[in-house]
């Protein structure tokens, strides 16, 4: 069973957030929380909660019954795509102006259980 969590308009590059994003796709929860803890980008502050909000999803899915560390979850699929952009404008020499772009990204965050989870039915 998978559970997906989503974060919408973040503000930062996407560029920027893939470079993160490629590290922990693939991984076990885990190894993926602790590699997103002690990397030193505001990405990794992004991401991290991303990541516990899949876990959450994932473990209010399966009806709260269920402890996500009993089953190893893996992230499964991990990407970033780009948002909305912001266009402002700087001052630049002789009277000119600079475009700046403001980018924003959507990050989705898809964790998966590796150990099957056994159907209880009670029929009462």
């Amino acid at each position: 069973m998978e559970a997906v969590a989503k974060l919408k308009n973040c503000p930062m590059s996407p560029r920027k957030m893939r470079l993160i994003v490629d590290n922990i796709r693939g991984k076990k929860v885990d190894d993926a929380l602790n590699i997103l803890k002690f990397t030193k980008q505001e990405a990794s502050i992004w991401l991290e909660k991303v990541v516990l909000s899949a876990i959450a999803n994932w473990e209010h899915k399966n009806d709260s019954v269920l402890n996500a560390d009993d089953y190893d979850l893996i992230v499964k699929t991990a990407f970033v795509d780009e948002g909305t952009m912001l266009k402002r404008f700087r001052p630049a020499p002789h009277g000119r102006a600079h475009r700046i772009r403001k980018r924003t990204n959507h990050i989705t965050i898809i964790v998966e259980n590796q150990i099957p989870i056994e159907e209880t039915v009670s029929e009462e």
